[in-house]
């Protein structure tokens, strides 16, 4: 076995653990997610000791050692079984490794592997004939034996004594021959851990149970002995420190030590970093606890908690200057998960950048900041594209329970993706963060046809996709398009939305605006949303839905003023209403008011009013906006016997809409109209509507193509669904409407 390259100095971030550390991700207290420096990346140079271009490196390997001619990766199969691979700088040959299943970091071309158990092998990798030279720790030492620390072909072992003491051993081979040191000079240490080198200097981790006054403690400490003599650890001269881990990890280039301390003195987690004449303490927040030092260039700390290979969870290598006053911590490297050491006291980073995707070769640049070069890529796209779309351009949400699948296909799947869906007139959005996709790249969402938690309105809609890396490499990717949704007009919706909306005003004026959802829930008709309209409709002693008296496919209203006067407010489409239009005076004649049916088969809403002589009048819609109302047309007298009639539509299929009347017994008859502006001979539907304070034609409440009827009152609300009868026009159903308020409003239409 060649000896090991034991002047160069030596990253200890992977030194004693098993493979690379890949513990979860954190974010820097405080990073301030600042990028590296354009200036210091060389994303297609090759480090001094690889001149080659760069070589293809598996997306799922990660680095475990780096010597003068090649590194050591690890990955799995397709099995999931870890392979190990020995990989030149000079042109990228692969060499597999088949001396155990776990690899070990050494800083040199000496392999180092184990079985996961005792067993532990060497191989020189400059000497194609070399033997595996291979040492069985129980059999070397005894049962308990444990390695906790590689440099070179040296293995570091804690040799248990007792239950609780441990010795540490070197052993190596030298000329053939197993050789072995004891390292330390007390058997009441209870752990060791070699963490770095520097030169022939060992950097040890040490803790031991001591007596302090009349009890023992156990006491934390660092110390160096050298790799080379053999000498035992100088424990006057070592140093005590803060509690380590199994997982901490150190540095030791040049004059620098840095080491990791958890729980110090009641402090939290930190990396402390000292050289002659100055100690700094970098403490870490909670999402860093498991932070690893990644090594030391310049005067420059590289740390980070490690991700997985390929970049699948977010993981930044971060940079700080130890020297300067202030400095705060950068992103050296969008992404990292293994470090090694190379023996030229470069690191060797598995990660990305926001170009590229592989092994990189981190050094002392002369500037400020470290200089980053790619040694071997992955060919891996690390650019988020949105692949495809498929959005259909045209939604008819008529049928009741319609939902819109879409769905978007992204070039990797481990991103976020948000979506807005904007409703173009009104500006009113949703906005939804898509479930990620169980074994593919495409984002799926089923849209209920629901906006701002209210039926869709009509009308043009804009999508847009914003993809997110997960793993922070490269920006967001944007897709974006356009549908139309239709809904059939309904002459009592004011929101454009194809659902009937029923207005009331309450004792103080203000007027308010209830959505219903158009298709029943266990026979129930749901309300969606209530919405306040606006303040002062106490003016009026009658406000009348009239249907879409000027063309526009939302619902108008009309309302009398104390004096007679009838004014017209035409709806926006949105569910507000544009400022009052004056239709005319004289209107106080009037008892009753109702309007919306087409009474005269021309496709425009009619209205009818009965005066006190008992006379209806048929005041024909013109589709005009400025005089929206024919002269009047007598239908007939005898109507004094109704104190409420109420315009409901087409109910039974007749030539045109149809009437309902109340008469003062509480009986409610159908009037079906004749297309000429009258109606046939009344059918009489039940009696017992006195109940109701207010009758309303509500439209197509339940989106079966027949216009329905709501009855307000103090015992209660409800929809009386069309069945498309004369005879029995009507079906009773529960809803949530104006559910315990029958006596708050004094005008519901």
């Amino acid at each position: 076995m060649a000896s090991a390259h034991t002047t160069r100095r030596r990253l200890g971030a992977a030194v004693a653990t098993v493979l690379a550390v890949t513990v979860g991700a954190g974010v820097l207290a405080a990073p301030g997610a600042v990028a590296a420096p354009a200036s210091v990346v060389a994303a297609a140079a090759a480090p001094a000791d690889a001149p080659a271009a760069p070589a293809t490196l598996p997306v799922g390997a990660d680095i475990v050692s780096s010597g003068e001619t090649g590194y050591l990766t690890t990955r799995k199969d397709e099995a999931g079984h870890p392979v190990l691979e020995w990989r030149t700088y000079a042109d990228g040959s692969v060499t597999p490794i088949t001396d155990g299943t776990v690899g070990y970091e050494s800083d040199t071309d000496t392999v180092v592997t184990g079985d996961g158990g005792t067993t532990f092998y060497l191989r020189d990798m400059t000497d194609g004939a070399a033997p595996t030279v291979s040492f069985d720790l129980a059999a070397e030492f005894k049962p308990g034996a444990k390695l906790v620390g590689v440099v070179g072909g040296n293995l570091f072992v804690s040799v248990p004594t007792t239950a609780d003491y441990h010795e540490l051993w070197q052993l190596s081979q030298v000329d053939g021959a197993t050789k072995k040191t004891q390292l330390s000079g007390s058997n009441y240490s209870l752990d060791y851990k070699v963490v770095a080198s520097n030169g022939f200097s060992l950097l040890i981790l040490g803790k031991s149970r001591e007596i302090s006054g009349p009890t023992f403690q156990t006491v934390y400490w660092k110390a160096a002995t050298s790799v080379t003599k053999g000498a035992v650890i100088d424990m006057a001269g070592r140093q005590m420190i803060g509690p380590w881990t199994a997982n901490s990890t150190a540095s030791y280039p040049g004059d620098y030590t840095a080491w990791t301390e958890y729980g110090y003195s009641g402090r939290e987690p930190q990396i402390v970093v000292s050289k002659p004449g100055l100690t700094k303490r970098f403490p870490l927040d909670s999402s860093l606890s498991g932070a690893v030092i990644a090594g030391i260039t310049d005067d420059t700390l590289l740390y980070g908690v490690p991700g997985s290979a390929g970049g699948e969870t977010l993981s930044p290598l971060y940079a700080r200057s130890i020297t300067k006053a202030d400095a705060e911590p950068y992103k050296l490297l969008e992404h990292f998960s293994s470090v090694a050491h190379a023996p030229d006291s470069s690191l060797r980073v598995r990660g990305a950048t926001a170009d590229a995707d592989g092994l990189f070769s981190i050094a002392p640049s002369g500037l400020d900041q470290p200089r980053v070069a790619l040694v071997a890529g992955t060919g891996r796209s690390l650019a988020v594209k949105v692949a495809d779309s498929k959005v259909p351009t045209a939604v008819n949400l008529e049928t009741p329970g319609t939902t819109v699948p879409m769905e978007w296909t992204l070039s990797r799947p481990n991103a976020t993706v948000d979506l807005t869906l904007t409703h173009t007139a009104t500006g009113k959005t949703l906005t939804q963060r898509l479930p990620q996709p169980v074994n593919d790249s495409r984002f799926r969402f089923v849209w209920d046809g629901l906006l701002d938690g209210i039926s869709a309105p009509n009308g043009a809609y804009t999508w847009q996709i914003t993809a997110t890396p997960a793993d922070g490499i490269g920006g967001p990717a944007t897709g974006s398009g356009s549908f139309q949704v239709t809904r059939e007009a309904n002459p009592h919706d004011f929101n454009d939305n194809g659902s009937t909306d029923v207005l009331a005003r309450d004792a103080s004026g203000v007027l308010w605006r209830d959505d219903l959802f158009d298709w029943p829930s266990g026979g129930q008709v749901a309300t969606a949303k209530r919405t306040r309209i606006g303040a002062g409709w106490q003016i009026y002693n009658q406000v009348t839905a009239v249907g879409n008296v000027a063309g526009a496919p939302t619902g108008d209203l009309v309302a009398r003023d104390g004096s007679g006067v009838l004014w017209l407010y035409l709806g926006k489409g949105d569910g507000t209403f544009a400022p009052r239009l004056q239709v005319g005076g004289g209107w106080q004649i009037y008892n009753t008011i109702t309007a919306g049916s087409d009474l005269t088969g021309d496709g425009r809403p009619d209205l009818l009013a009965t005066d006190t002589s008992g006379v209806l009048w048929l005041y024909k819609g013109t589709g005009s906006w400025s005089a929206p109302f024919a002269p009047r047309v007598k239908v007939g007298g005898g109507w004094q016997i109704y104190h409420q009639i109420t315009a409901v539509g087409n109910l039974a299929g007749s030539a045109a809409g149809d009437l309902v009347a109340r008469d003062t017994s509480g009986v409610l008859w159908l009037y079906q109209g004749n297309g000429a502006g009258g109606f046939s001979p009344r059918v009489k539907i039940g009696a017992g509507w006195n109940a109701f304070s207010h009758l309303v034609g509500a439209g197509d409440v339940t989106a079966d193509g027949r216009p329905d009827l709501i009855a307000y009152g103090a015992s209660g609300t409800y929809v009386y669904r069309s069945t498309g009868s004369a005879t029995a026009p009507f079906s009773r159903q529960t809803t949530t409407l104006y559910a315990g308020e029958g006596t708050t409003f004094n005008s519901v239409v």
